[in-house]
């Protein structure tokens, strides 16, 4: 008799509380529109990532173009203390012009001075790239010497100079990326013909480029160049040591050592 009437009662209820004829179509709509939570959860990491990276970008404003910004000066810094050792990350390079080196860094008899960077052969036109990320500082003209030249602040401290432009593409403080175009090349200043002058300085001092690129592969011998204050002008090589070059290097030992010998006796 229970179970009768528990069937009844149940019978009936679904009589009285059936679904609206528009319910399924109400639910299509309702799914259609709905997004699914993953596609959410990445737009808010998104945009977590996007301030994160605001936010290390204005700090990196403050601490590397807050100061010696306005200087008209190629070397801005002055007296300012050097570190004895630096690492620098310099794994975002791009190569400025990808031509063969006309001219090294070093002393320059010829002349009697130095040679503060290194000459890139270039035809007058050829796009100029940015090496590292960072901001326009200076776009200048000096007749006796760069020419039309570019000085780049970069995020990891460094400095870059373009010189003998054509063109200029970009204007002081301006954000650029690395690879960017920021000038044409040319044959302007103190030049002997179409060429970029490219230097890499770390707080004024210029350092050898080569001691950071492989100017062969147009790439940096290393994601982080290992600067230091007593070595700075000399260039790295990491590739092997030829076998006749180590052989002959071997010889010459043995033989100084000979001659000591000879000598104490």
């Amino acid at each position: 008799m229970f179970l009768w009437i528990s069937a009844a009662v149940t019978t009936a209820s679904a009589q009285k509380f059936h679904l609206p004829a528009t319910h399924t179509s109400q639910h299509k709509d309702l799914i259609a529109n709905q997004r699914p939570m993953s596609i959410k959860t990445k737009a808010e990491a998104d945009r977590r990532l996007l301030e994160d990276v605001r936010r290390r970008e204005a700090l990196t404003d403050s601490e590397i173009y807050g100061e010696y910004w306005e200087s008209e000066r190629v070397n801005p810094y002055g007296n300012i203390a050097i570190p004895a050792t630096k690492d620098i990350d310099v794994s975002g390079f791009v190569m400025p012009v990808k031509g063969p080196v006309t001219s090294p860094y070093g002393w320059r008899a010829r002349f009697g001075r130095m040679h503060r960077g290194v000459d890139i052969s270039l035809r007058v036109g050829d796009t100029v790239r940015v090496a590292f990320d960072g901001k326009v500082r200076l776009t200048k003209y000096e007749g006796k010497g760069y020419g039309y030249y570019v000085v780049v602040r970069h995020d990891n401290g460094m400095e870059t100079v373009y010189g003998h432009l054509s063109r200029f593409l970009v204007k002081p403080n301006q954000r650029v990326r690395a690879g960017e175009p920021i000038a044409l090349g040319g044959n302007t200043g103190r030049s002997t013909g179409p060429h970029l002058h490219f230097e890499t300085r770390y707080l004024g001092l210029a350092i050898n480029p080569a001691a950071i690129v492989d100017f062969e592969n147009f790439t940096t011998h290393k994601d982080v160049f290992a600067f230091d204050k007593s070595s700075y002008e000399k260039s790295q090589k990491y590739g092997p040591v030829r076998k006749s070059l180590a052989k002959k290097k071997s010889r010459r030992k043995a033989t100084a050592s000979g001659k000591s010998k000879r000598r104490r006796r």
